[in-house]
């Protein structure tokens, strides 16, 4: 099992400089409405160690930052300077004069008790100051995680912002053909590493969410020909059925204290939205329309719903209250809207829209403004937010007999990519920051 007690010390190290404190402002300055941020060219020396993790550790951290479109590593064979100590003070002319503005330079040691001690040091290149300093011990076997810490920590002390680089995805994992295609529950880390199944049932699984707070995730399946909402506990691989309905239940999610899960259940061709308890099992009825309700989405705060609704003729987003109260449309666009999910942070909504024969993911403010379409093609669906609000996972179907790929996208609509996983994914959910 992955583990997540990873121990992080702040390093200040006795005989160097003293730290510096960045100032309040951000080197990157990240505009939702301005699409092509120029990126920030950053050095990322090898690390020091004793063969080749540390070039392996620095690596990633560069991966990550790149992926991000906000930072451009710089190549390394136009290095002047060769890092003989991450301690020392940089010669910063050296790194100035190829247009690094920030370095990063670290090491990765074994401990006596077999742990790893990974460090690294950021630079502002052009003011010759030390920006952060940090130095994390873990296990050998999570060194990829300590390398996607470093790069949320590089990140967050550049742009200002909370990294999302320290996280994973669950998704669904699609083998076999078209006609005959086996679906299992699967997690990855949010570069595509590290992947495992986490079911291994002929049975159809789909929808998979994330709690908020606890290594726990949601997911619809077909076990026994019944449709049934199931919570699996990720560390020990307990299963349990959130409860036995009549008809199916779908699209299941959980509120932002992961104290409930709010789902659609299909009674008589019509289906509602429903929360469930997860202490007492005692269910709230949201809706009651002779429609189909369903994809409901928590705001981050809990005081509202976000659902899709099909009551004024053609799927539509909505908005009510999180107790049902105040049901409006927010989505008056042409075409058709589904799968919305509210942004971690509380301005956004993003959504899957079907017109003129095909399928976009777009974004649109809680009351249905500033609608604005992030990528279009044959089948794209199920977008899913990173924990910062910056960027969104979703699935693409091309035309043909291929299957799904999850692609990522930040929400200016640029620095679309794919994720690559071993075989065909779709219904990507990302998790929160791990602790």
């Amino acid at each position: 099992m992955f583990k997540t007690n990873l121990i992080r010390l702040f390093a200040l190290v006795a005989g160097l400089m003293a730290a510096y404190v960045a100032p309040a402002y951000a080197v990157v300055e990240i505009n939702i409405n301005k699409g092509n941020v120029e990126p920030l060219p950053i050095a990322i020396t090898d690390f020091l160690s004793n063969g080749d993790l540390g070039a392996q550790v620095s690596a990633v951290v560069a991966a990550d930052l790149k992926r991000s479109g906000l930072f451009a590593p710089i190549n390394k064979q136009a290095f002047i300077e060769k890092i003989a100590d991450p301690g020392q003070v940089p010669r910063f002319e050296d790194w100035k004069v190829i247009n690094a503005q920030a370095l990063v330079t670290g090491r990765v040691t074994r401990e006596g008790d077999g742990r790893l001690r990974a460090e690294f040091r950021l630079w502002d290149t052009f003011a010759g100051k030390q920006m952060a300093g940090q130095q994390f011990y873990t296990q050998p076997e999570n060194w990829r995680r300590v390398a996607h810490i470093i790069a949320d920590a590089i990140y967050k002390q550049i742009t200002g912002e909370d990294g999302y680089f320290d996280t994973r995805v669950v998704f669904v994992s699609e083998s076999g053909p078209k006609t005959d295609r086996k679906r299992q529950l699967a997690i990855m880390d949010q570069d595509g590493f590290n992947v495992r199944t986490l079911t291994n049932s002929n049975s159809i699984v789909l929808t998979p969410r994330f709690s908020p707070n606890r290594q726990e995730v949601t997911y619809m399946s077909f076990e026994g020909d019944q449709p049934r909402v199931y919570l699996l506990q990720l560390e020990t691989g307990q299963r349990e059925v959130v409860g036995n309905f009549p008809g199916m239940t779908f699209s299941p999610r959980f509120s932002p204290d992961g104290q409930r899960v709010i789902m659609s259940l299909q009674q008589e061709g019509n289906a509602n939205i429903y929360t469930m308890d997860l202490r007492s099992r005692t269910t709230t009825r949201l809706t009651s329309t002779a429609a189909i309700d369903t994809s409901p989405s928590y705001s981050p705060d809990g005081s509202q719903v976000v659902f899709e609704s099909d009551r004024g003729g053609k799927p539509q987003l909505y908005v009510m209250g999180a107790n049902g109260s105040n049901q409006h449309r927010i989505s008056f666009g042409d075409g058709s809207y589904s799968t919305p999910v509210w942004s971690p942070r509380g301005d956004l909504i993003a959504f899957t829209k079907q017109a003129g024969g095909k399928f976009s993911i777009g974004v649109m403010k809680p009351d249905g403004s500033g609608e604005r379409i992030l990528t279009t093609g044959f089948h794209n669906e199920g977008p899913t937010w990173a924990p910062n609000g910056r960027v969104l996972m979703f699935f693409r179907q091309s035309a043909g007999a291929g299957g799904p790929q999850i692609y990522s996208i930040d929400i200016t609509g640029y620095n679309e990519q794919p994720v690559k996983t071993p075989g065909y994914a779709s219904d990507p959910a990302w998790s929160p920051l791990l602790e």
